[in-house]
């Protein structure tokens, strides 16, 4: 894999709060997971039953991305369907970034980890024969989406969390605010957290530490995701010395419901798959003038399509049109879209959707190989959190979930091969220590987070330019500079200074990467280049006082 090591901005402590670990409340585990998505889960679940595991997450185990998931998991079980078409379509859609390697790795162990989700008792959707069903997303060349009606990462969430809820060697701990990972002489050794006042700091010990914290959606003012999705994950990782890779790539969905009181509620992409057209203020169909699969089309291009069209027309959203089919159908096969969209007087089976593009899903994170390794010994990603080359620069529909299971799995894989080398053993407790002086000050840290998003959401959207990125990066600089050297006493503090952090990178991303590709589309720059172009783009944490 080719890439282009660039230096990050924002220069920042290794620590974000004064600490010793010789004075801190501690406890010791085999694994640490943060984050309590399918990818956190599904990898407390995949360890060997006589490992400690602790699952650290940080509103309730039920907040994450993965619950809002409504489309379903990619898996190739059609008889028409194979294994290398699931693949190239995925190498489609990630136009020309995704990693050969782990994308294999994705495809081939899809089937037995879909088997295992049975296995543990999740409902998927069948047809009369009892197989499961299979329904169509952009850019598969077939159907080979699995799901829940249009909730199946509720479905697989609520699932393996009373899976793990019943295992006597794990511990979740909630509202557990994750702020730094611990390392020495460069090899990790836990995770330094707080409660949700930031008032008392714990050390929790683990010789492997996987990183499944979720995206970074919340840089963003119109987003899909949770308000944890605040790119903790990312940040603390870069603090430790961890790469960051493919920040520029961010996925906006193309059909969000755009409505005087919810402009942040999905319209699945499947909702498309099962045959709805896009329709202007005019009520005409237009994305046969965008693509020739029209609706279908990769992620990418349908956004900037409905983007187009909306400004061309001087309209804040377009409609999704799916009134061919009837009442019954739309509530059985999407409940919850059809009963959301009632709540605000749009039946789906006589009425248009309002919709509009917004911020949905992060392609870039820690930089970690086929067996979610990062270069940090002990320390692995997993899930959104994670950047190992399956979505390039686009990610294909509903293998997000998937990405989550198998490498979940893969590193429970590690943990069991590597068990008697990973157990702690007496008198492990690593000396580390942050002594610097902090200022104390006043920061209206709401109104500077509202400041960050707006302007990463105006001007590091779907349509980028280099005076747009400039000026995003002047405005991440000031607030910066508010909160330089300030303690970081509150949990909004550190999330302020973990969100100043990637959007300083995700725009140095940006306007390094002169050319359109996947996701990432510059005005100044629209064609792809596939002469002199970057293949990835690194970022390496240098931590200062480690």
């Amino acid at each position: 894999m080719q890439e282009y090591m660039i230096e990050g901005y924002l220069k920042t402590d290794r620590y974000l709060v004064n600490f010793n670990t010789e004075d801190l409340p501690s406890e010791f585990f085999d694994v640490v997971i943060i984050g309590s998505g399918i990818a956190g889960v599904y990898t407390a679940l995949s360890c060997p039953r006589n490992t400690r595991v602790l699952i650290i997450t940080k509103e309730s185990i039920e907040i994450n991305n993965s619950v809002l998931a409504q489309g379903g998991i990619a898996v190739s079980l059609d008889q028409n369907d194979s294994t290398d078409l699931h693949f190239k379509d995925t190498l489609y859609a990630g136009a020309g970034l995704c990693d050969d390697t782990a994308v294999k790795a994705l495809v081939t162990e899809a089937a037995e980890n879909i088997a295992n989700l049975c296995l543990y008792g999740v409902n998927f959707d069948r047809d009369s024969h009892r197989r499961l069903s299979l329904t169509r997303e952009g850019a598969h060349s077939i159907n080979r989406i699995i799901h829940t009606g249009d909730a199946t990462g509720k479905e697989v969430c609520d699932t393996l969390v009373s899976a793990v809820s019943c295992l006597d060697n794990v511990v979740i701990k909630e509202q557990t605010f994750a702020i730094d990972i611990l390392t020495e002489k460069g090899e990790c050794k836990g995770v330094l957290t707080t409660n949700e006042e930031g008032t008392e700091l714990v050390a929790y010990y683990a010789p492997v530490v996987v990183c499944a914290s979720g995206g970074y959606g919340r840089l963003y003012s119109k987003t899909t995701n949770p308000e944890v999705a605040t790119g903790d994950g990312a940040s603390m990782a870069y603090r430790a010395g961890a790469e960051l890779m493919d920040l520029e790539f961010v996925q906006f969905h193309p059909t969000v419901l755009c409505h005087p009181e919810n402009q942040s509620f999905l319209i699945s992409e499947a909702v498309r798959g099962e045959g709805a057209v896009l329709r202007n203020h005019k009520g005409e169909r237009f994305m046969e003038q965008y693509h020739p699969l029209k609706e279908l089309a990769p992620r990418d291009v349908v956004s900037r399509a409905i983007f187009q069209e909306m400004q061309k027309n001087n309209i804040s959203h377009v409609f999704l049109d799916i009134t061919h089919k009837d009442k019954e159908f739309l509530e059985n096969r999407f409940p919850t879209i059809y009963s959301k969209c009632l709540s605000y007087g749009i039946d789906m089976s006589k009425d248009y959707i309002p919709v509009a593009p917004s911020q949905h899903y992060s392609m870039g994170g820690i930089k970690t190989d086929e067996w979610a390794n990062t270069n940090i010994l002990g320390l692995y990603a997993v899930g959104e959190a994670a950047c190992n080359g399956i979505h390039g620069a686009n990610r294909l529909a509903s293998n997000s979930l998937l990405e989550g299971l198998v490498f979940g799995r893969r590193i429970g894989k590690i943990v069991k091969e590597n068990l008697d080398s990973i157990k702690i053993r007496e008198g492990f407790k690593p000396k580390i220590k942050n002594d610097r002086k902090y200022i104390e000050k006043e920061i209206d840290c709401r109104s500077l987070i509202k400041r960050l998003q707006s302007v990463m959401n105006n001007n590091v959207g779907i349509i980028r330019t280099k005076e747009s990125l400039n000026e995003a990066m002047e405005t991440v600089m000031e607030i910066s500079s508010l909160v330089e050297g300030v303690n970081a006493s509150n949990v909004q503090m550190i999330e302020l200074k973990n969100m100043l952090i990637l959007s300083a990178q995700v725009i140095k991303a940006a306007l390094t990467r002169k050319e359109s590709r996947g996701a990432h589309y510059r005005s100044d720059y629209p064609d792809t280049d596939d002469i002199n172009w970057l293949r990835n783009i690194v970022f390496r944490g240098e931590p200062n006082n480690d």
